[in-house]
């Protein structure tokens, strides 16, 4: 096993100079999650997906991503309650957090907001580049 990954400590920006960042989706979606997976990977990211909150709690530790794409609406664990156990684990806490989700009511986009998420998209309301635009901001790519 590779040192740099043989502890459990979230790698270092400088661990990542020069390597793509790494996105986590998590969306039950097939077609939806193919789709941004194609595209961010299009873009020059490094893609993982899981298709619910159970894997996406597992994969936030063992992956490192830089960024996390998190629907609200799927089996096992919703994402409310996902944002709220990454924010609240010491390695999780500062990661980055997109919530993408058929929500669009104004209480859901508060709590998302309270639960400490970083943006709120409502997908019938934004398309794919606007996603990757959003993504591009939050990790402070032109």
């Amino acid at each position: 096993m590779d040192e740099s990954t043989s502890d459990n400590q979230t790698p270092t920006d400088d661990e990542y100079k020069g390597q793509p960042k790494r996105i986590l989706i998590v969306e039950d979606d097939d077609n939806l999650a193919n789709a941004y997976i194609t595209r961010l990977r299009a873009e020059g990211f490094e893609v993982k997906r899981v298709a619910n909150g159970e894997e996406a709690l597992a994969a936030a530790t063992e992956y490192h991503p830089a960024l996390i794409i998190l629907d609200v609406m799927m089996p096992k664990v919703d994402g409310f309650n996902v944002l709220d156990i990454l924010r609240n684990t010491p390695t999780t806490a500062n990661l980055k957090i997109i919530m993408l989700t058929a929500l669009g009511q104004d209480s859901d986009r508060k709590r998302a907001e309270e639960l400490g998420a970083d943006d709120y998209l409502v997908k019938s309301q934004v398309v794919i580049a606007d996603v990757v635009s959003r993504i591009k901001y939050h990790l402070n790519i032109k």
